[in-house]
């Protein structure tokens, strides 16, 4: 069974800057991850959700090439291309997989204008190391279905970032 998690972030960048933290995480097999979409408040109201990789052009790859295929056989690929590429790129735009996209919009509207949120659909993870790697880097939990021993400890890691940045700092010496 996968856990949600959202956290909320005061930029996209620094949302993408932990997705990508994430993601180094995953490739040590740390974490696995199901889904890992930043949902941005844009300032007009809208969310715009920044996906890890679009559906559509998937679609439109993979239809690209089952088109050029047939088409060869009606000795006309450029024209099955064109069709392949058109319709395997609607077919990936219907397909959604991962996290519901209205419920991150829904979940999203609440944010302030230019803060995102990271939405993580987690299948696994070695809990004391990710956390021991999420140390200082900001953020607030938003909703999560972690039980609440977890989610305390999560939003502890999360919040340590003024200590985490303190102990960065070296102490001067006093002028004289």
């Amino acid at each position: 069974m996968s856990d949600l998690l959202v956290i909320e972030f005061p930029s996209e960048e620094k949302a993408e800057e932990v997705r990508q933290k994430l993601l180094g995480m995953q490739k040590d097999y740390l974490i696995e991850l199901g889904d890992a979409v930043i949902a941005v408040k844009q300032p007009n109201g809208h969310v715009k959700l920044n996906q890890l990789f679009s559906t559509t052009a998937v679609g439109a790859a993979g239809g690209a090439f089952w088109g050029t295929l047939i088409g060869f056989i009606f000795l006309m690929p450029l024209v099955g291309t064109a069709i392949g590429a058109a319709s395997g790129a609607l077919s990936g735009k219907l397909t959604d997989f991962g996290i519901d996209d209205n419920f991150m919009r829904d979940a999203s509207s609440s944010l302030q204008s230019g803060n995102a949120a990271l939405f993580l659909l987690i299948k696994k993870m070695t809990t004391d190391k990710v956390l021991e790697d999420l140390k200082g880097v900001g953020g607030k939990v938003l909703r999560t279905s972690f039980d609440n021993e977890k989610e305390a400890e999560l939003q502890k890691a999360l919040a340590d970032a003024s200590t985490a940045a303190q102990a960065q700092i070296p102490a001067q010496a006093p002028s004289i």
